[in-house]
């Protein structure tokens, strides 16, 4: 009995996305449909592929690097534009493409002194050091430059780690339920409602913030309130951005010293004035901090309740993270980029301390094949069997 009218598409080898004979059925998106379907191929000897199988054969087959398969599930994942360009230009090839040249070079400075070291009769160029320092120098430079892309990166593939800090009541929920566009924390007009930290992502102004709201910040004798506080500033100390929000619809503005300062740990922090649509003074006011407050990098005023309330905040947030990425997709985006181009930039530095100290060639080369490894590890030249299941196994099923 005939059940649906599909499309098979057949890719012959290598002209797929493993490189391998493969074949896509495409039916209708009925649930029984595709049961059947995947029903009668392992009746014929199919068998489910596992996380991130197609990927990984792709990987093998040398269709791509292992840049570039990290890349597509950070474009499957990626939650803003910049992310999804990042990724995008990952997948075709951008991390490869600035470490191949480096890679190359030090490959040949290898090949040229072994091959001078193992056959001293032929007519080779003699191996000296002098003439590979300028390489050196822009090894180290071009891999200083992807390193430092690495937080930037982090940010915007994982998100802004954003925590909303001040006084219990001040309006810290109110905030994170405008900006993530629901309803995620309990606000009510009784201190100390929320006594652990709550997270939540929102996309503001084109960047993802991965948002923080923490318990007010005040002495109490709850034991609960009091584990929720310490926990609040505790993620201060891993936090990008901290907004402290503090309490504007009455004047004088009253705002602990503790707080500032704690906020001051931060990279960047805004000292946002709430509530300014029961105060409309807040917007005009000259603000006095507390004696030996620090002052804060951003001030501003907002309300929860108003259309365009937020938009002078979310402006200042623009302005510590401007939206936007390089050209081509060279941030790096996670732990294990970053940690094989660290070891590939020291191995190169210890190489020009070698060569400027006069050390023997075999030193100096001994780090040199040091950091060809880190740089075969972050492409999967070299890539080890525990490593790249690790990275397959982030994968949803099949891809």
């Amino acid at each position: 009995r005939v059940l649906d009218d599909v499309l098979v598409t057949v890719f012959r080898a290598p002209r797929s996305y493993t490189g391998e004979d493969a074949a896509e059925i495409s039916c209708h998106g009925s649930q029984y449909i595709v049961s059947e379907i995947l029903r009668l191929l392992t009746a014929s000897g199919a068998r489910m592929a596992g996380p991130g199988e197609f990927t990984r054969r792709a990987f093998l087959n040398g269709q791509m690097d292992l840049t570039q398969a990290e890349a597509v599930i950070d474009l499957i994942d990626a939650e803003t534009a910049d992310a999804a360009a990042n990724a995008a230009g990952q997948v075709a090839g951008a991390i490869r493409k600035k470490i191949d040249p480096i890679y190359d070079g030090w490959v040949d400075l290898c090949a040229h002194f072994h091959a001078v070291l193992d056959y001293p009769d032929e007519d080779i160029d003699p191996f000296t050091l002098s003439g590979y320092e300028a390489s050196l120098t822009e090894s180290s430079r071009q891999l200083t430059a992807l390193l430092s892309s690495c937080r930037r990166g982090r940010m915007v593939q994982s998100g802004i780690k954003a925590v909303i800090l001040g006084s219990p009541n001040a309006g810290k929920s109110s905030l994170l339920n405008r900006l993530s566009g629901f309803d995620r924390v309990i606000v009510t007009d009784i201190p100390g409602t929320t006594r652990d930290t709550v997270e939540e992502k929102a996309v503001v102004g084109g960047v993802l913030l991965r948002l923080i709201d923490t318990a007010g910040i005040r002495e109490t004798d709850d034991a609960v309130e009091r584990l929720g506080v310490e926990r609040s500033r505790r993620a201060v100390e891993s936090a990008d951005l901290v907004i402290v929000v503090a309490d504007g619809s009455h004047t004088p503005l009253t705002v602990e010293p503790d707080i500032l300062a704690l906020a001051a740990q931060a990279p960047h922090w805004i000292l946002a004035i709430s509530k300014d649509d029961r105060n409309p003074a807040v917007k005009t006011a000259v603000w006095r901090l507390p004696d030996g407050a620090p002052a804060p990098e951003h001030l501003v005023s907002f309300n929860s309740v108003m259309p365009g309330g937020l938009d002078a905040l979310i402006d200042t947030i623009g302005d510590c993270f401007p939206a936007g990425v390089p050209a081509g997709g060279t941030l790096l985006t996670n732990a294990r980029q970053a940690e094989a181009v660290d070891r590939a930039l020291n191995a190169v530095r210890a190489a020009h301390e070698a060569l400027t100290a006069g050390l023997t060639p075999d030193v100096v080369l001994t780090e040199a094949e040091g950091a060809l490894d880190a740089l075969g590890e972050l492409t999967g030249r070299t890539a080890r069997e525990d490593m790249v299941t690790r990275i397959f196994e982030r994968f949803c099923v099949g891809k």
